[in-house]
């Protein structure tokens, strides 16, 4: 098993591994299954092998290099790095290279981090299975037939398959925890704010939050407290210094309440497979062995998520993606009658299928007649969201669901995108509210594929979501505690 961030970071800042030997062993495995997996749009070796070097020089000298020292790590190719292509994998984008470098790439790289790649996803993180890149899918190492998960599906393939030790992706509607769950890696979503947003690309920048992948809670929680805090170029960032989370991994949950939502146990809204929701009745199980107080709630409004959500980040996204049209920003067709038609010829080329259907739905309900009827309805839905969780956290420290209705699906198998859409039922809440999540491994469902149970908590909840988080990790590495729990019918 590949060691973690933690465990490479001592190693290399106490001289007992060497940096260059640490990402010598990832380049190893990226050589070994990158063609067959397609995780990266850039592996950026020359660069890494540089960086590494100095970090070892650094190290030689006596000087400390930071609390990333020497650990591998990949990016979502929608942060922009200064000097290295960044395209949101598409057509779009292609060969664009940013002129400064996101704000979390500048936190990475101050605690020592080694960039190995920039890596797939759906085009401009529009998707749930990374099936809707410009330049091919990612597929899944558990199983190659499958899909990673989306829209960071690459990132989550690349923790998963051993290529770097953790990634960075974005969340606008559960594109970090979805395909954490469909890899078997762990992926947080922050509170809205605690993380910046300078450099990543919008998508619904009201939505948008970047967070770390990872193996294991730790790491995680590493990565959030490094990439997090009050960031000046981000008018959205949070003026205030943030709680600490990796003091509470050990904490325990005695006397901690935590809540199942009742509406995402597959009694209210179809689609969920049974193990899924075994597995996460048994980590509540758990849960409830270890000390907490465990019931069920009801979070109502959560079944309306999924339909507000598809009105207001293809709202926002019509807005964002509005500059990219040939002049101001992208891919430019020549030979247009007029400046209208060139435009129209560019985003026809550049953009994609789905990027193109959500820009028409995103416009359609911004329009003149039906801007009440659509985006403002479901603005108020939003808000009911956000107080229907409010009252859930007046008696629950924590809510528990599962994190994707199933596991790893194959390629093809949602083609119609309601079907595609479903798969996001449980996460999109968490980014209408703005509140933090994550999504932790948790046993096995359907095909041997991996299951994720999903932490949720209140706004600035990180210690106790983390606190939880670590919990259910002790746990599932008890497998005859899960069999045991399984078995009894406590699922």
């Amino acid at each position: 098993m590949s060691r973690t961030a933690v465990e490479i970071a001592a190693a290399v800042a106490s001289g007992a591994a060497s940096a260059v030997s640490i990402l010598e062993e990832h380049l190893a495995r990226i050589d070994e299954r990158e063609a067959e997996i397609h995780a990266f749009n850039t592996v950026l070796t020359d660069e890494a092998r540089a960086q590494a070097a100095e970090i070892d020089r650094q190290v030689a000298a006596g000087h400390d290099v930071g609390p990333l020292a020497g650990v591998p790590i990949a990016l979502k190719d929608n942060l922009c790095t200064r000097g290295i292509p960044t395209t949101c994998s598409s057509r779009m984008l292609e060969g664009w290279r940013p002129p400064y470098n996101a704000t979390v790439v500048e936190r990475l790289a101050e605690a020592g981090a080694v960039l190995v790649g920039k890596t797939n996803l759906d085009e401009f993180a529009m998707g749930s299975s990374t099936e809707n890149s410009a330049f091919g899918p990612t597929r899944n190492p558990h199983d190659l037939s499958r899909v990673p998960g989306g829209s960071s599906g690459g990132s989550a393939a690349a923790v998963a398959a051993g290529f770097s030790a953790v990634a960075l992706g974005s969340d606008t509607g559960g594109s970090i925890r979805q395909p954490a769950a469909l890899c078997g890696v762990v992926g947080m979503k922050p509170t809205y704010g605690a993380v910046s947003r300078y450099g990543l690309v919008a998508f619904a920048s009201s939505l948008d939050q970047v967070g770390p992948f990872s193996r294991d809670v730790a790491d995680s929680a590493l990565l959030y407290e490094l990439i997090s805090g009050h960031d000046p170029r981000d008018s959205t960032s949070i003026p205030a210094t943030l709680p600490s989370v990796r003091g509470h991994l050990d904490r325990g949950v005695e006397g901690l309440r935590v809540g199942l939502i009742r509406e995402l146990l597959g009694e209210t809204l179809d689609g969920f497979e049974p193990e899924v929701l075994a597995q996460t009745r048994a980590a509540a199980d758990t849960l409830a062995a270890a000390g907490a107080i465990v019931d069920e709630v009801s979070v109502p409004s959560t079944i309306y998520g999924l339909s507000a959500y598809y009105l207001i980040a293809p709202a926002e996204a019509s807005s964002n993606l509005a500059r990219y049209d040939g002049v101001r920003y992208g891919h430019r067709e020549e030979g247009g009658a007029n400046t209208a038609a060139m435009m129209r010829a560019s985003r026809t080329a550049g953009f994609g299928p789905e990027v193109k259907r959500r820009i028409m739905l995103g416009t359609y309900g911004l329009s003149a007649g039906y801007h009440d009827a659509f985006y403002g309805k479901a603005q108020r839905v939003r808000t009911l969201i956000i107080d229907d969780f409010a009252k859930a956290y007046e008696n629950f420290d924590v809510l528990l669901s599962p994190t994707s209705p199933c596991v790893a699906f194959p390629f093809g198998a949602k083609s119609d995108p309601l079907t595609m859409y479903l798969n996001d039922v449980a996460t999109i809440p968490s980014n209408l509210s703005g509140q933090p999540s994550i999504s932790v491994p948790f046993g096995t469902g359907a095909h041997g594929l991996p299951v994720g149970v999903q932490v949720l908590a209140p706004l600035l909840g990180e210690p106790v979501m983390y606190q939880v988080a670590a919990q259910i990790e002790r746990a599932a590495k008890e497998p005859l505690l899960q069999e045991t729990l399984l078995k009894e019918g406590r699922s």
